[in-house]
């Protein structure tokens, strides 16, 4: 266990995969919710279409999907600024609630698009959204964990 990053070091980790997490969440809710048929028709960036290869335009749909983004984009934001244990915790277990479906969907519908490259992206980047919260509930139980020794010793005094 000695390889594993400690006290600050690991705050700063929480802090950044948090981050990520975050200003991806935020990104992808402010283009759905505030220009929707731009975002069906050019996400991840114009020329790829990942939403519209999926289905007809929706825009009921779209902007309940961007509202949900930012929801859980500000939500993450707050445990990265906060890095409180139950709101780290909280927000990445419902990160994780809806990306761990969203991988699921998107890795099981890859033959609606044409090219290797956006199957290869839609696998990558929805996969490191699952990866990445999993990774941070690992650091932090192990910080939890450290931090009980610490405890203990102290009371053992």
């Amino acid at each position: 266990m000695s390889g594993l990053p400690r006290g600050r070091d690991t705050a700063g980790l929480m802090r950044g995969g948090l981050g990520m997490l975050s200003l991806s969440a935020l990104a992808v809710g402010l283009w759905a919710l505030f220009l929707p048929r731009s975002f069906h028709g050019d996400f991840p960036f114009p020329g790829r279409g990942w939403v519209s290869a999926l289905g007809p335009y929706n825009g009921h749909l779209v902007v309940d999907v961007g509202a949900m983004y930012l929801a859980l984009g500000v939500l993450l934001m707050a445990a990265a600024i906060s890095l409180g244990g139950e709101l780290v915790r909280v927000s990445l277990v419902a990160w994780l609630v809806f990306a761990v479906p969203h991988f699921v969907y998107h890795a099981a519908t890859l033959h609606h698009y044409p090219l290797l490259v956006d199957k290869v992206g839609n696998v990558v980047s929805l996969g490191l959204v699952v990866l990445l919260p999993l990774i941070l509930l690992f650091l932090d139980g192990s910080r939890r964990a450290s931090e009980k020794r610490v405890d203990d010793g102290i009371q053992r005094r």
